[in-house]
């Protein structure tokens, strides 16, 4: 067993809309510095920093530290697609746990384009677009973006199973909007109704526009340390990783001709079942989860695949409530992807700094009550999964 490895300052900033927000690297500066003063440490205090993004030359970690200090400190630069994030804390996690470090930052950051869901992100998932299983299941479906098609024939492989009606898609994207609602860092504030979400332009059955995940611009940011470290400097240390598991594709997403196996599955639930077992708890103990939304059919297959439900029990969780407040688990009250928005590099941690805010009771009109253990799931085709799981002390 190695050293605990707590969480003591996360910090965002506001996600814009492509061409409105700042250069990168002065998101990265205001995230990190949000992160650094909740902290109530200094740069110099930091011995490693684990820098993501998707879109950018190899050294844009650099550039973004440089404006907190020059301390010669190592920087790594880490892109492992949507779960960049997630994998920087996923190292920045692995180095206190070893006693590599005793007090490091994981940053993530991206600014992106219009229209990059359709463009460069696409080209990034092109190994599994080539696998013939796949290619079958696209031929034909060209005019919307491969993404879409994936996740979208995910959506369509559970409702073939299981008869799962279209509204049960746009209830999601609801109940994100609503969560998001009271979000002043989200993108997508706007309320919208199930009818609302339907009737916006198709673009992949069951996956209207609103079902959609935005390209987004944003940072985030989460310093971690050692138990010595805390006591050392008198910082308080409420919450900590109790367990965290990375896992990357499995036979089945080539070989069992699934779009939900394909789209990350297997991934979630062989890295949910990971983290369970290490933290010795099982999910009916988790009050509340930020779960990859990018589009409204993988949250709704995650939530099996986290065991939220039992498989094939989705629909009736979602039109029962239990994804929400009130229910069993508030899911993504930040948002999520898909209200929020996705900034490639950002979004797990800003995962985390919300899961933060809600373990230590700082999330304000968002707040689940008494919420004292949080799970995250962030996954990147191509591919990698980060199920994370924190506790308030």
């Amino acid at each position: 067993m190695g050293n605990r490895v707590n969480v003591i300052g996360v910090g965002m900033v506001k996600f814009q809309k492509p061409g409105k927000s700042d250069e990168y690297d002065v998101m990265a500066k205001g995230a990190a510095t949000a992160a650094l003063a909740d902290a109530g440490v200094e740069y110099k205090h930091i011995q490693q920093v684990y820098a993501g993004y998707v879109f950018g030359d190899s050294t844009c970690g650099q550039r973004a530290v440089y404006q907190l200090g020059l301390t010669g400190v190592p920087v790594i630069n880490v892109n492992n697609n949507c779960s960049t994030g997630s994998a920087a804390l996923f190292l920045a996690r692995q180095a206190i746990e070893g006693g590599l470090a005793e007090c490091v930052l994981a940053l993530g950051f991206e600014k992106m384009e219009r229209g990059a869901l359709g463009s460069k992100y696409d080209d990034r998932v092109a190994p599994i677009e080539a696998h013939a299983n796949v290619m079958n299941r696209l031929q034909g479906f060209t005019s919307a973006p491969p993404a879409a098609q994936m996740f979208g024939g995910a959506g369509r492989e559970y409702r073939w199973r299981h008869g799962t009606k279209r509204e049960t898609f746009a209830k999601i994207s609801e109940k994100a909007r609503a969560h998001a609602a009271k979000n002043p860092y989200a993108l997508f504030r706007e309320r919208l109704s199930v009818e609302e979400i339907l009737a916006s332009p198709e673009v992949f059955d069951p996956l209207t526009r609103f079902q959609c995940c935005p390209p987004t611009c944003g940072a985030a940011a989460a310093v971690l340390c050692s138990d010595a470290f805390a006591k050392k400097h008198n910082i308080a240390t409420p919450v900590f990783i109790r367990a965290q598991a990375m896992t990357t594709d499995l036979p089945s997403t080539f070989d069992e001709d699934s779009m939900m196996k394909m789209c990350g599955y297997d991934m979630a639930k062989a890295g949910a079942r990971q983290v369970y077992e290490r933290a010795g708890v099982g999910p009916e103990d988790v009050d509340v989860v930020e779960l990859h939304d990018c589009f409204t059919a993988n949250e709704l297959i995650t939530y099996e695949a986290l065991g939220l439900c039992p498989e094939g029990q989705a629909e009736k969780f979602i039109w029962d409530g239990d994804n929400t407040y009130g229910g069993k688990f508030v899911t993504n009250p930040s948002g999520g992807l898909l209200s929020k928005g996705h900034p490639l590099g950002a979004t797990g941690l800003a995962q985390c700094t919300e899961l933060v805010w809600q373990l230590r009771g700082q999330a304000e009109q968002r707040q689940v009550e008494g919420a004292r253990t949080a799970l995250q799931h962030n996954l990147g085709l191509g591919g990698a999964c980060v199920i994370t799981m924190y506790q308030r002390s």
